[in-house]
């Protein structure tokens, strides 16, 4: 791949769209992977890798169970931290900002797509909280089987599992260049539709 700067000029969303292009064609696993931080009200934060499940113009959309410790960081400090790092294709992207609840209708649009096995492990799950016995998340799961019946089974979605999107206000595109001088950019809003525009030193 011919490596070019990062053209300043480009609207970020715009860029970040061919840059997950780039990765889909060229990463081996997951090219929706993603690092998401969040904090507690304190500023301790943690860090796990997610998957991106949407992504335009009002921001960057992940799913997960709202009795999860990120949930709860996010209810009490709702504000993110994102990265993408493509090692296929030495590039990274870097996205902060504040968070805000996918709708309703996103939510259960999202949840339907799902395996059937998938949507019935969201709900047998009590994400992040101690689990005594495997056999207890199995028994479980298995139960859920045996009232969900089949591949066209109607699975609602549960109430604890919602989605969340990162409204950025900033973004950091990074590519690998020889001998460490790597090529830096960033996006700063400076308004509802404006950003600031600036290259960085390595």
């Amino acid at each position: 791949m011919t490596v070019k700067l990062i053209d300043l000029e480009a609207d970020p969303f715009t860029l970040f769209d061919a840059w997950m292009k780039d990765a889909a064609a060229h990463e081996p696993n997951d090219p929706n992977a993603m690092a998401l931080a969040t904090a507690t009200p304190q500023g301790r934060p943690s860090v796990r890798m997610i998957l991106l499940k949407g992504a335009d113009r009002r921001g960057f959309v992940f799913y997960t169970n709202l009795n999860s410790r990120k949930a709860a960081e996010l209810k009490a400090n709702p504000h993110a931290a994102l990265l993408f790092h493509w090692k296929s294709i030495r590039r990274q992207i870097r996205i902060e900002g504040p968070v805000e609840p996918v709708s309703t209708a996103e939510a259960d649009t999202y949840f339907a797509s799902r395996s059937r096995i998938s949507r019935l492990g969201a709900i047998a799950s009590n994400q992040s909280h101690p689990l005594a016995d495997r056999g207890i998340f199995e028994a479980r799961l298995k139960e859920l089987e045996e009232q969900y019946p089949g591949e066209d089974a109607v699975i609602p979605r549960p109430e604890n599992w919602n989605g969340f999107r990162v409204v950025p206000d900033s973004f950091e595109f990074w590519q690998d260049r020889p001998y460490r001088l790597h090529d830096r950019a960033t996006w700063t809003r400076d308004g509802k539709d404006g950003w600031t525009r600036q290259r960085l030193y390595p």
